[in-house]
């Protein structure tokens, strides 16, 4: 039979609690959060850098990363983006 480990307590001024019962989540509000730099009907010229798993271009602006369906590396074509996730977008080749 696998050995308990003691439970662990965390002081919070006059109470204390379990942790394995309320979590304590890492976080930050000094941690700055990222804008994407691309709005949703933007077009742009991008340079696509690479090839995605699914077999998509991969463009980067400001660090940015933009997946272009349709396309291969090194290939420069003007795009409209269609839509932004959180760390990516997905853009159209306009022709």
């Amino acid at each position: 039979m696998p050995r308990r480990l003691p439970k662990k307590t965390v002081e919070r001024g006059e109470r204390s609690f379990r942790t394995f019962r309320r979590p304590v989540f890492d976080f930050d509000p000094r941690r700055q959060v990222r804008l994407a730099p691309v709005k949703e009907g933007e077009e742009h010229n991008v340079t696509i850098e690479a090839i995605g798993r699914k077999g998509d271009g991969i463009a980067k602006i400001q660090g940015f990363t933009i997946f272009v369906p349709g396309t291969k590396t090194g290939d420069s074509v003007k795009v409209r983006i269609t839509s932004v996730r959180g760390s990516s977008a997905l853009a159209t080749v306009l022709h």
